[in-house]
């Protein structure tokens, strides 16, 4: 079992190990001594899973537990799914002393996040992540967020959890498609600060050691969010694929997964980097290979003029400038920004 802390405008820990989901009671008891109510958020993927071993858990802790599960999948990521979620916690007679708790993914983590900033003001609230893109990402740092009908994460807050406590047991029930989804999350960390961890996913592929991988990547997000809570400066390094990777996801109505955009993002980037003689073949051809063992895609059917529109609508726009994220080698990353209208032939020069 591994703690890492996170030293935010909150202090909290990301425990990464084993058998946290029946501690997950208990834990946040001794977090939260006061709270009364815990309104578990699911999805109807994870809920048939681990809704019940959640609730006896909260239960054998002394909270009377609220559940609310919706449809899986990022299409659900939206302001309906927030406004039904907030009716139920006021229907459910929430305080501001009770507990939001997100079982699932990234998109629950997400929505819960931004619900519980929002209810009441504001409410405390706890990261179970049952899938690898959430325990490596989106359930650490605070970022909370609901898509916009013009793009991903428009809408949204920054709001640190209590705790987050990543059960490895969740991922003996990922399918073998979500647990490749989100290693381009993982990846996108050894290619931003970490040689040895590339390294280990290129040599053991979709087999690599999970608590190792898993806490590392926590470690370099920590380290991002310590320093840059939020996301004005360094933490923006962190979307290295991200603002292609939205795009293409936004151009696919969502049929293209978050990793998969990513990863394919990723690469766009690092073949435009050596078309444009900011990072070396060497480094270009790594990469690629890198996403390649972790049996991620790396081209995309849509053009860069089809990619432009869903781009400019990206949150890194600032004015006539978007920041890009651009390797010049394994481990060293910059802020690249571009001017508006360079954008489609950057891209292009990738595809």
């Amino acid at each position: 079992m591994k703690t890492i802390t996170v030293e935010a405008s909150k202090k909290y820990d990301v425990i990464v190990g084993h058998g946290l989901l029946n501690e997950a009671g208990e834990r946040i008891r001794s977090l939260l001594p006061k709270a009364q109510r815990a309104a578990v958020i699911s999805d109807d993927n994870v809920a048939p899973l681990y809704l019940e071993r959640a609730t006896k858990s909260l239960e054998k802790a002394g909270f009377e537990v609220l559940s609310f599960v919706f449809p899986h999948g990022e299409p659900s990521k939206n302001g309906e799914t927030y406004l039904q979620i907030l009716n139920f916690m006021a229907a459910g007679q929430i305080t501001r002393s009770d507990v939001a708790v997100a079982l699932g993914g990234g998109v629950v983590g997400d929505i819960t996040g931004f619900a519980a900033a929002t209810f009441l003001r504001g409410i405390s609230y706890v990261q179970l992540p049952t899938s690898l893109l959430a325990m490596v990402d989106s359930s650490v740092g605070g970022k909370t967020a609901i898509d916009l009908k013009e793009g991903k994460n428009l809408a949204g807050a920054f709001c640190q959890p209590e705790v987050v406590l990543c059960d490895l047991e969740t991922l003996d029930t990922l399918s073998p498609e979500f647990f490749i989804d989100g290693s381009a999350e993982v990846i996108k960390y050894g290619v931003l600060e970490d040689q040895q961890l590339f390294s280990h996913l290129m040599e053991r592929g979709l087999a690599f050691e999970k608590e190792y991988v898993i806490s590392r990547c926590v470690e370099i997000k920590r380290d991002y969010v310590t320093e840059d809570e939020f996301d004005t400066g360094v933490r923006r390094k962190l979307n290295l694929g991200h603002t292609v990777g939205h795009a293409i996801e936004k151009c696919s109505a969502y049929g293209i997964s978050h990793g998969r955009g990513v990863a394919i993002g990723l690469a766009i980037i690092a073949r435009a980097c050596a078309q444009k003689g900011l990072c070396s073949a060497l480094c270009r051809d790594d990469i690629i290979a890198g996403l390649k063992a972790l049996e991620l895609p790396t081209e995309t059917e849509y053009s860069s003029s089809q990619l432009l529109q869903p781009m400019l609508s990206d949150k890194k726009r600032t004015g006539s400038t978007v920041s890009l994220i651009i390797p010049k080698a394994i481990a060293d990353c910059d802020i690249y920004p571009l001017p508006v209208e360079e954008l489609e032939n950057f891209v292009k020069s990738g595809l």
